[in-house]
């Protein structure tokens, strides 16, 4: 996709507390790719699972990125999938979820109290996902571009009631049956000599096939907390197909894998009510979902799930005044908005319809036919 996507023209019109008032225009976009849809998958069951989480990546989200890339009739990349459906998404106690709720939602199909992290409202230890496939024979990979010990990485390896307990969290992540993991959050870290197995990378260059692919366990920390772009840190495009390489090549004798991909500051741009950082967070993880799915065309045993854990600004699209459309935040904080959830690959059509997010989980494990799994059988 040409760099040009990347310098969205955007004007500043007015502002008020709490986002209230704050419009932007942005301009309609001319690299337009018309509706390819993608078939349905012929495989009975799934292997491999790719969840893409597009953080704050509400609907109005969705639009505004394809407008802006490519106008009325573009087409993202998982705008083609086969199913699409609609995700409801509070916590135990609150209509607006966080993402530490919404994730232990996905890795545990159990609602939880904002904050809490694969522990239930009552903090009790919850079996998550990736735990239970890696019980089956399954590798796990995450990616974010937040630090790696943000809300949505850590409800897949951190049992906590306190997301903000980095530290803590960063020592279940080197705990934890995962992988590989790639994000930031370096100053979270303590590693010890009694780590052996595990390789970490600090630097970019680092990240090569060849060199990562003689270690059992790999963690990438390319930042103190979250990346940041004016340093040229990897982007989540790179870190993705690294990841599903590594992954790949190491369950070739064990029963498949699961990676999780997050775009983690599509949430931060709505957060600051700023189009442009939330428009450009959003190329990449477009970006980054193609991999995938070009991943998924040469391995057609691999089910695609994209969605979202909240939208993020109350972002409202207006009617446009000739080439520019008219956007305006209502907030600064999460919205109440449903979400959308694109499947594609086998087991895809369990995700059709409207659901809880609790149900990805199920319906996840369902795709991977887990009931009938055999018990742990991996060699890499």
């Amino acid at each position: 996709m040409k760099k040009s996507l990347l310098l969205i023209s955007i004007l500043l019109l007015a502002s008020c507390e709490d986002g209230a008032g704050v419009e932007e225009f942005v301009l309609m976009g001319l690299d337009t790719k018309v509706a390819s849809p993608l078939g349905r998958s012929t495989k009975l069951k799934a292997k491999n699972v790719i969840l893409f989480i597009g953080d704050g990546m509400g609907p109005n989200q969705v639009a505004l990125a394809r407008l802006s890339i490519g106008g009325s009739e573009h087409r993202l990349s998982f705008e083609n999938f086969p199913i699409t459906g609609i995700v409801y998404n509070h916590s135990t106690e609150s209509l607006s979820t966080d993402s530490a709720a919404a994730a232990t939602a996905w890795a545990t199909g159990i609602q939880t109290i904002n904050g809490f992290l694969s522990v239930d409202a009552e903090r009790k230890f919850l079996p998550n996902i990736v735990e239970l496939l890696n019980t089956k024979g399954y590798l796990s990979g995450l990616v974010a571009t937040s630090s790696i010990t943000h809300a949505t990485p850590a409800a897949f390896y951190a049992h906590i009631h306190n997301r903000y307990e980095e530290k803590e969290i960063a020592k279940m992540l080197i705990e934890s049956d995962i992988s590989i993991a790639l994000g930031g959050g370096a100053k979270f870290f303590d590693f010890s000599p009694s780590n052996e197995s595990l390789h970490v990378i600090y630097k970019k260059e680092s990240l090569d096939n060849n060199l990562l692919s003689s270690h059992p366990r790999v963690i990438g920390l390319f930042a103190d907390g979250g990346l940041d772009r004016r340093l040229a840190p990897p982007t989540q495009l790179k870190m993705t197909e690294i990841a599903l390489n590594f992954l790949a090549k190491k369950s070739l004798n064990c029963k498949g894998f699961f990676l999780m991909s997050e775009g983690s500051q599509i949430d931060w741009g709505g957060h600051d009510n700023n189009v442009k950082y939330m428009l450009s967070e959003f190329v990449d993880f477009e970006h980054s979902v193609q991999a995938g799915i070009d991943f998924a065309k040469e391995n057609q045993d691999t089910l695609i799930l994209v969605t979202a854990d909240h939208a993020t600004g109350g972002l409202i699209l207006q009617k446009p005044i000739g080439s520019r459309i008219r956007s305006q935040w209502t907030t600064e904080s999460h919205d109440l908005s449903p979400i959308n959830i694109y499947a594609y690959g086998p087991g895809a059509e369990l995700f059709s319809g409207v659901m809880n997010n609790t149900e990805i989980f199920d319906r996840i494990l369902l795709a991977l036919d887990y009931s009938n799994l055999d018990s742990k059988n991996c060699v890499n």
